[in-house]
């Protein structure tokens, strides 16, 4: 007979920014039952905490718990292995125009803490929602130093909406002045890493770099005009406990796609 505590130490761990889970959910759900994902961190849900596909995904086997406020924004966590000390939203984050936006959310799912995030975009390096952006980020930074520094598997996983280096963009000279490429933004994610989180970078299934969006637009998909900016940020017990991690590019194609694929994550706690 195998040992319960074992088949719990083995878990994958994925997040998948999904823009609009109603849009997305049929694919959402086959991925899921072909994945053998644990734990889901979702981003971009797109709905209100009442739309959120609780029941379809319960006949799946999973529990969840969302943070989402409408059709902008929205953070949930998806579970097979438990979802405990649940905190909904970022603690001492910054609003937005008088509006604290649904971005984040936490629960230890088995012997893993984990978070959903989804970083403010930023939009132009001129523009308030940018200056929101790092101001959010800094948050996140104090929010999640004590866990960070802890014994127990920790990460931060979403959508950053920051490309950590300039391999993680297709062309540089593209996003000259743009933001998600930014030194200040770049400065938030070595942040995160000083206060005890390392980058767990995946591997490609295809090309020679783990891109995870690409733009609807221009033909950037085919033509592999990516992105690395859905990311995953653990502690040291986490990052000690990666037994693989992989961007699922198959599930960009096709009809129906999400803009962004899900990065997954294998570990062995034990290990």
């Amino acid at each position: 007979m195998s040992d319960p505590a074992r088949r719990l130490a083995l878990m994958r761990i994925a997040t998948w920014n999904v823009n609009s889970i109603t849009a997305r959910l049929p694919r959402l759900l086959a991925w899921l039952e072909s994945s053998g994902t644990d734990v889901l961190c979702v981003q971009e849900t797109k709905c209100t905490a009442e739309q959120f596909p609780t029941e379809e995904l319960r006949a799946l086997g999973y529990e969840s718990v969302v943070n989402a406020t409408g059709r902008w924004n929205g953070v949930a966590l998806v579970s097979r292995v438990g979802l405990a000390d649940v905190v909904t939203g970022l603690p001492g984050g910054p609003e937005y125009d008088g509006m604290d936006e649904p971005r984040a959310i936490s629960a230890t799912c088995g012997p893993v803490r984990v978070w959903s995030v989804y970083v403010p975009n930023g939009r132009e390096v001129a523009h308030e929602h940018y200056a929101y952006k790092l101001r959010w980020l800094e948050a996140l930074k104090a929010a999640v130093a004590e866990d960070a520094a802890g014994d127990r598997p920790f990460a931060v996983l979403g959508d950053y909406n920051i490309a950590p280096t300039d391999d993680d963009v297709w062309d540089r000279a593209a996003f000259e002045g743009l933001t998600h490429v930014t030194e200040p933004e770049r400065a938030a994610l070595a942040g995160l890493r000083e206060a005890g989180l390392s980058d767990v970078v995946p591997r490609p299934l295809k090309y020679d770099h783990p891109f995870t969006y690409w733009d609807y637009r221009q033909l950037c998909f085919p033509k592999n005009r990516g992105m690395r900016i859905d990311l995953v940020y653990g502690n040291k017990p986490f990052a000690e406990a990666v037994t693989d991690s992989y961007v699922d590019r198959e599930e960009r194609k096709g009809k129906g796609a999400s803009d962004h694929a899900p990065v997954v994550v294998d570990l062995d706690v034990k290990a």
